[in-house]
Parts: structure tokens; sequence; C-alpha cells
């Protein structure tokens, strides 16, 4: 759960980042204080479900775009995931991968 509270955070802050805007405009824009979008970018606060709304509404994205985390592991990161558990995978599993590379 805390790990998932971090990488919501960090997907917060690079939403908002990008769409130019500092901490106190997004807080004010969904009527929070500063100190608790800080919390929620840091990963020690988890936003409610009406807050999460605001969010993406105020950064114009659809609300499932905050929870899109993929990007933010890097390439070497994903291969060592991908190279841990290949072994673990069932062959019809093994035979789809396959057969997604060769194509």
């Amino acid at each position: 759960m805390d790990n998932n509270k971090k990488l919501l955070g960090k997907r917060i802050k690079e939403l908002r980042k990008n769409a130019g805007l500092t901490q106190e405009q997004l807080a004010e824009m969904i009527n929070i204080e500063t100190t608790s979008l800080s919390g929620i970018e840091s990963g020690r606060h988890f936003p409610s479900l009406p807050t999460l709304e605001k969010i993406a509404l105020s950064l114009n994205k659809e609300l499932k775009s905050l929870f899109d985390f993929n990007h933010l592991h890097s390439i070497d990161a994903m291969k060592n995931v991908i190279k841990n558990n290949i072994d673990k995978l069932s062959e019809e599993k093994i035979s789809f991968i396959y057969r997604f590379f060769e194509t």
C-alpha cells in the first residue's frame, strides 16, 4: 500500500509540473491546504476519491491517468522483473510471449 501511495504521489506531482502549476496553485484549485497536497505528492497521505477527482479535473486528465505509473520504472528495472519471473510462467504464457515477440 505504501508503494502505491508513493507512486500515486509521484504521478500527481509529474502531471502537476507538466501542467505548469505549483503546489500552491493546484491546492487552491482543488480547495485543500498546500501541506495536504505536499503529503499526497510525497506519498505520506492517500487522497480521498473526491480529492482525486478534483485533481484529475484540474489537471485536465482522466481519473485513471493518475494511476498510470508504468513509465516511472526504469527500463532496467522492468527488464529485471521480466528476467526474475520468466521461469515462473506457464508454458502457455511463454508461448504467448514468444508469439508476441515474433510478430
